[in-house]
């Protein structure tokens, strides 16, 4: 006779800065979402992350499909953490124009 199990345990771990991956790799749940959201099937999943396993892949997606709020919730916030870090840097970075106008001044430069 089977046993039924009466738990399964979802193959995620958070790291020290908060991201959450699947199982011992590295690969974002975020990721592994965005695909399923996508229409992608948890074997297309593992062939576009090799490392991870495809028993782990349907964990997770039963895990999100029961807690969808809650994952939804995480993306937003690692979305916007990321949306906010983009920003600082392309504030620190010269814009695109000045580059241009600085590189199309010194070729004229040296064609005089």
């Amino acid at each position: 006779m089977m046993t039924i199990p009466s738990t399964i345990n979802v193959p995620l771990h958070q790291d020290n800065d908060g991201s959450i991956r699947i199982g011992s790799t590295r690969v974002l749940l975020e990721l592994v979402i965005h695909a399923f959201q996508r229409g992608e099937s948890a074997e297309s999943i593992v062939e576009s992350f090799p490392t991870l396993r495809l028993d782990d892949v349907y964990a997770v997606l039963a895990y999100y499909l029961q807690y969808q709020d809650d994952v939804h919730a995480y993306i937003k916030v690692v979305e916007t953490e990321s949306q906010l870090i983009r920003e600082k840097i392309e504030a620190s970075q010269p814009s695109v124009k000045a580059i241009r106008n600085r590189l199309i001044h010194h070729l004229n430069k040296k064609s005089s």
